[in-house]
């Protein structure tokens, strides 16, 4: 007797399913994920000739419908009307529910409204994957084989002040990073900085005149920003000095080895001003400018022609990629290359040379159409399948000022990224001291909450926003300790950790326990809790799906805010009134304290953010 294609299906994904049973190894389960598999082995034994069935678990959004919901029967429902099949989605449902396999993972199952199945999860099973976290840390969900991951962010110009343009770039750009680290991904982190063109001539003539001995004695070049406007003032006004710089542009592309000198010069005084931004965000880049793509460019064109795929156009040499409204230009009639042509060079170094399973790049929405069309270049040419391969390009809208207009400072210049942080370390610390922090923190410990304060505020407001929105850039809500800041998840994090230390419970105790002590989670407040810290694994594989960070931050401020439920109804340690002296100390409360607290610190680290134990 023939087998239908979905049951066989369901048979396999059934002894999966199986041998998944109390399996707890070096991954943390995704109960969503498990769920799926569950509902998907059922919808196949119950309609094993259903075609793709339709597969939607989400969590409950009200405990009355029990901790989740499966909703595929209204949409199965609805494809069966769609092939002239009148069922009734609740008839659905029950043939799923009469096909869930045995599971540990669900206590019970009921049918609510037009077809919802409600899904109670199984205490003991939740108790379990609590005592793992305890026991074994906070780790990765299941990712499938490891990836070798490039993430090409931040990219400055090289000779130009890293500005507040910069911060989101650099601020995704690390915690995608982070992410991806995370999970086991081996991760290049390149900063395609802007070292190379045209600008460089005047740079360098500019050099030449001011500090003629360049060559044996290190130019005091203090303020590069100064000096790239005297040279620009001077290739604008001056015809002579104009015709030098572009000399020294050829001779620089033929790697003439005094103007090489000047270049690394100029280079490296950019480096150190870039460096003091990247050590006080914490941020670990490997430079890679576009200077790096020269010497390929050559080849780039080459294959393209070869292709048949160039068409001249007034000497330049232009590609129409498929799809596209706008052609790249890979050579200008002058035959210098471009943008286009470093950035196709760039990718197929990163695809051949990198052997990348993907490539992120992070950059700012309004540069969405250069890369849609040089990655259908790519396409075009075969360099990549994009079903084997993921290349990306994450946009994010713009930083705006409290008046919703572009972030500027009052003389409407654009505000310098050092000034932003150095402005964010004296808000921060005016907030600790009218705290009067000062009174029961040493000084390093007070300097430690001022950084963790700035930069996390700063970091946290950024990720927490949408990425593809614009933002409003405003110290005072950052700062803000109540609602979803950084302020108030730093200091709700040091009420956590502090919980352990009022009960004079050192970390070996604690450990001990979490390898004794059942987990109860018998109290409302403490079973929304468990679930809560056990949706970690859910929230990753998401992210790792769509690159939306904003989600963390969701569930850090929501894992918060059910901790402050959690702990003003339920004892975690019990003092006597008078004496204040601890007379009970409920240890299976204080353990989800401590798991609250682990999925807390590893989403901090995640997002970039450095917590500390006293603020």
């Amino acid at each position: 007797m023939a087998v239908a294609v979905g049951e066989y299906e369901a048979r396999m994904e059934q002894q999966s399913l199986q041998e998944e049973e109390g399996k707890i190894g070096s991954s943390m389960i995704n109960i969503n994920q498990r769920l799926q598999n569950i509902f998907s082995v059922a919808i196949k034994l119950a309609y094993p000739h259903f075609e793709n069935p339709p597969l939607a678990v989400t969590p409950s959004q009200h405990a009355k419908f029990g901790d989740y919901q499966c909703n595929s029967a209204m949409a199965m429902s609805q494809q069966l009307k769609a092939k002239g099949e009148k069922v009734n989605p609740v008839e659905i449902a029950k043939q799923i529910i009469n096909n869930i396999p045995k599971n540990d993972v669900i206590e019970k199952v009921e049918i609510a409204g037009p077809g919802f199945v409600n899904v109670h999860l199984n205490k003991e099973f939740i108790s379990k994957l609590l005592t793992d976290l305890l026991v074994n840390g906070v780790r990765p969900p299941p990712v499938g084989p490891k990836k070798k991951v490039v993430v090409d962010f931040s990219s400055p110009n090289i000779a130009k002040e890293m500005h507040v343009g910069h911060l989101r770039s650099t601020i995704i750009g690390d915690s995608m990073c982070r992410l991806f680290e995370f999970v086991g991904y081996d991760v290049l982190r390149l900063n395609h900085v802007g070292d190379w063109g045209t600008q460089f001539g005047m740079l360098i003539a500019h050099l030449q005149d001011k500090f003629p001995d360049y060559l044996v004695v290190s130019p005091p070049i203090g303020d590069l920003q100064a000096f790239y406007k005297e040279s620009k003032k001077r290739f604008d006004e001056e015809e002579d000095f104009k015709k030098r710089a572009y000399v020294c542009v050829v001779q620089l592309q033929s790697h003439n080895q005094e103007i090489i000198k000047a270049w690394n010069l100029i280079c490296d005084v950019s480096r150190k001003e870039f460096q003091k931004i990247y050590d006080y965000l914490d941020i670990k880049l490997i430079e890679r400018g576009e200077s790096y793509y020269q010497d390929m460019m050559v080849d780039v064109v080459k294959m393209f022609e070869e292709k048949g795929l160039v068409q001249l156009d007034e000497g330049r040499k232009i590609v129409f990629p498929p799809g596209c409204s706008l052609p790249l230009t890979i050579e200008k009639s002058d035959g210098g290359y471009t943008y286009d042509t470093s950035d196709l060079a760039a990718l197929r170094q990163r695809i051949f040379d990198e052997k990348a399973d993907m490539i992120i790049y992070v950059v700012d929405s309004g540069q969405s159409v250069h890369f849609q069309t040089f990655f259908a270049a790519a396409q075009m040419i075969g360099w990549y399948d994009p079903k084997k391969i993921r290349v990306e390009h994450t946009g994010f809208g713009v930083v705006l000022g409290e008046d919703k207009k572009k972030f500027k400072t009052r003389s409407g210049e654009t505000v310098r990224l050092i000034d932003l942080l150095d402005e964010g370390l004296k808000r921060s610390m005016e907030k600790l001291l009218a705290k009067e922090r000062d009174k029961v923190l040493t000084s390093d410990e007070l300097k430690a909450a001022q950084e963790a304060v700035a930069y996390g505020c700063i970091k946290y407001a950024d990720l927490s926003h949408n990425r593809t929105n614009d933002y409003i850039f405003s110290f005072d809500k950052m700062l803000d300790d109540r609602g979803n800041t950084a302020a108030y998840l730093l200091y709700a994090f040091t009420r956590i950790r502090s919980i352990t230390r009022l009960a004079n419970i050192d970390d070996a105790t604690l450990r001990k326990a979490a390898t004794e002590t059942t987990i109860l989670l018998s109290h409302e407040k403490e079973w929304k809790l468990g679930k809560c810290i056990l949706r970690f694994p859910e929230i990753i594989n998401k992210i790792l799906d769509d690159l939306y960070l904003h989600t963390l931050c969701d569930y850090l401020f929501e894992l918060a805010t059910t901790f402050t439920e959690f702990y003003d109804n339920c004892y975690c340690v019990e003092k006597d009134r008078q004496t204040g002296e601890v007379v009970k100390v409920n240890m299976w409360r204080m353990l989800l304290c401590d798991a609250t607290a682990s999925v807390m610190a590893e989403s901090f680290a995640i997002l970039g953010i450095k917590p500390v134990e006293k603020m």
